[in-house]
């Protein structure tokens, strides 16, 4: 994915694919309903659109569809905020020796079946070193945390798709939301 090719007429076409997909979910019909995004819509959606529903200590996220449900998400993340709210200050605690704000990479697997999903963490780094999942799991926790969920969410949990989505294939560069 080129820089250059992320336009705001781009993120304007996934949130109207987003809107679409939620208009499905209200529709009363047996046949799937497949709803296909590209990896350049979603970033170009990140990039425009996002800002504004991005957790405080997250910036510029970015997404690398591989296929076969493989994708790789990038962010920069704000470490001393995370440490300041989730670490436990001890010397085995990794966010004890990071600060700032730095890249976090992670590659995993998506799996998602019978209106269900899940991540499969394969690797993680912090500025191109690799971490142990406990890092990752904690800025998980931190990230996700919600007024209805202020405990955050597990990076082992599995979780309810939304909008009467069944399922999302990955392939090469684009996913499709089958409802």
């Amino acid at each position: 994915m080129a820089a250059n090719s992320l336009t705001p007429q781009l993120a304007d076409a996934f949130e109207k694919k987003i809107v679409a997909v939620q208009a499905n979910a209200s529709a009363n019909t047996k046949a799937p309903r497949p709803t296909q995004f590209t990896e350049d819509e979603a970033n170009s959606y990140l990039k425009y659109k996002s800002g504004p529903l991005l957790p405080t200590g997250l910036t510029e996220p970015v997404i690398t569809l591989h296929g076969e449900g493989r994708v790789t998400g990038h962010a920069v993340v704000d470490l001393d905020v995370v440490r300041q709210k989730q670490s436990s200050g001890g010397w085995l605690d990794p966010t004890s020796y990071l600060s700032g704000k730095l890249p976090v990479s992670a590659v995993g697997r998506i799996v998602t079946a019978d209106g269900t999903g899940r991540f499969e963490l394969d690797r993680a780094d912090v500025s191109g070193i690799p971490v142990p999942k406990s890092l990752l799991a904690q800025m998980v926790t931190y990230f996700t945390r919600t007024a209805g969920n202020p405990g955050g969410s597990s990076i082992d949990d599995t979780f309810e798709l939304p909008a009467d989505i069944r399922r999302i294939d990955v392939t090469t560069g684009r996913f499709t939301v089958v409802q």
